[in-house]
């Protein structure tokens, strides 16, 4: 063959490789905190260059300080800042970046923001604005799946506003009824309603609020399972049509619909059930022709029966126990699927590796129904744990800002077993120091350490069921007194030993008082 032939098709095939896959040199993370900072320790482990923006109360944060440029966007409130897509645009297309990752939370689903990144000429790190749309409607997402045969709980198949309709839906499907947001998650918009004479009040906080969160008031009503467990499966999805599951997490220990301890794998699940909820998530990915990482939400019964709920078509706050589990770092992941490339495994490539618990630390005082607790980090401490990871996005001497989500910091153990990982947590939050606000930290002990949990008898209704906070106070003030009193008398036994040395004449000696 002719050489001068060989060398012209080695450089077709190098532009063939360019063209397919985009090439990235800079990425704009359209986020704060430990998110943003976790997103760009990615990005430079894969040698692009960051930049971060930040609010003016957000100026000195390690995620600003961290990130190759920086940009002021605005003043505290996010309306003002995080949440101005445009302004965000405008930045990026000024600095040359190619790539924008939101992170969760703020853009992170809004398929207005995605559709004006592409349009702009910037790759968009998540899913495409049509696989938003589809599942950021409740409604919408289960029209999309329904041929897929995927099970569902009761309900409607519509948004409404009317309550008189809302009656007559919830007499269909039976009390108890739970009222949700059509337009959005995290709890907001979600009331459980024990009776017809409920229904109306229910309603109007349920749309007020769902109109607050998401400036779109319309509910939809389905049948409220009592004790479920909320598991919820990690997906990830080319742009070549592969799509892989990457095993379950388990998300049931919330306060107000909001999680607060997650895990993987579950207790509960059998490989049987695993294997079929995976199938399950995969086929929701592919009815919303789904690209990058997602995850698909499901409610499981006593009986390991389970229902579609909702996708979240981004990264999740609880990314780090599937991490940690299946040895692959998501965000990588997702930079390369919007790259072009191909997954570099197949689903039987994939395996779980022991067991992984994350705490989430909010700046909330479980004592007082986990009400938000503002202030400064006077101390902020955690030394370095063999099977301990820490994500955060605060430092000691910050202040917690009232602007923002009250999570802080997230916890995360392994272990080879789900006992170890409980152990590890426990010993972790041991040695973790926080002074200046109330926090999340010690509840996690109390989750450990309940025989609940150890069990893995436990549902949505932990909370409820196990956590008296008056209790709990009192119980954490007499541990603490338990262990000054150790202190001290570890502290004495160590000065009379000091005081027995005969030191031959040393300048080091015990002073005494007399």
């Amino acid at each position: 063959m002719n050489s001068s032939l060989v060398i012209i098709k080695i450089q077709d095939f190098i532009s063939f490789l360019q063209d397919t896959t985009q090439n990235m040199k800079k990425i704009l993370v359209a986020n704060r905190g430990e998110i943003a900072l976790r997103v760009m320790k990615t990005i430079k482990k894969m040698g692009i260059s960051t930049v971060a923006v930040y609010s003016d109360i957000d100026r000195y944060a390690p995620h600003v300080r961290f990130a190759d440029e920086a940009v002021c966007i605005g003043v505290a409130h996010s309306s003002q800042s995080y949440l101005r897509g445009d302004h965000i645009i405008e930045v990026a297309l000024s600095l040359g970046v190619d790539g924008i990752h939101p992170g969760y939370g703020f853009l992170s689903e809004n398929a207005g923001f995605a559709r004006k990144v592409t349009e702009a000429g910037i790759t968009f790190i998540g899913p495409s604005p049509e696989s938003i749309e589809i599942m950021g409607s409740k409604i919408g997402a289960k029209e999309a799946v329904k041929s897929y045969g995927i099970p569902m709980v009761p309900g409607m198949d519509r948004a409404i506003i009317d309550k008189d309709e809302a009656i007559k839906v919830a007499t269909q499907v039976g009390y108890p009824v739970l009222i949700k947001a059509s337009a959005g998650g995290g709890g907001k918009g979600m009331r459980v309603v024990q009776n017809a004479e409920e229904l109306p009040e229910q309603m109007e906080r349920a749309m007020s609020e769902a109109l607050s969160a998401f400036g779109d008031n319309s509910v939809f009503i389905e049948k409220y399972i009592a004790s479920p467990r909320h598991i919820e499966i990690q997906v990830l999805a080319d742009q070549h049509g592969n799509v892989v599951h990457l095993f379950e997490r388990e998300c049931s220990i919330q306060r107000r619909h909001q999680k607060l301890v997650e895990e993987a794998p579950s207790a509960i699940l059998t490989p049987e059930v695993r294997a079929a909820m995976g199938k399950s998530a995969c086929d929701v990915a592919r009815a919303a022709q789904y690209q990058g990482a997602g995850t698909v939400e499901f409610l499981v019964d006593e009986h390991l029966n389970y229902y579609f709920l909702e996708m979240n078509t981004r990264l999740q706050v609880e990314h780090p126990v599937t991490e940690w589990i299946c040895g692959l770092d998501l965000v990588e992941q997702q930079i390369r699927v919007a790259r072009g490339e191909k997954l570099s495994f197949t689903q039987n490539d994939l395996k779980i590796n022991g067991h992984a618990i994350e705490l989430r630390i909010c700046a909330e005082n479980p004592a007082e129904n986990f009400l938000p607790s503002t202030g400064t980090l006077n101390r902020f401490f955690l030394p370095d744990m063999e099977n301990v990871r820490l994500d955060t996005g605060y430092t000691e001497g910050m202040e917690i800002p009232v602007q923002y989500d009250p999570l802080i910091a997230k916890l995360i153990t392994w272990g080879n077993t789900r006992e170890a990982a409980m152990n590890k947590m426990v010993e972790a939050i041991d040695h973790f120091t926080i002074d200046g606000i109330q926090s999340t930290l010690e509840f996690g002990k109390f989750v450990m350490r309940h025989d609940d949990f150890i069990s893995g008898h436990f549902d949505t209704n932990f909370i409820q069921k196990n956590f008296d906070p008056k209790t709990w106070e009192a119980d954490l003030d007499e541990e603490k007194r338990a262990v000054a009193s150790l202190a001290v008398y570890l502290y004495c036994q160590d000065a009379e030993r000091l005081q027995e040395i005969d030191h031959n004449g040393s300048v080091w000696h015990t002073n005494r008082i007399a």
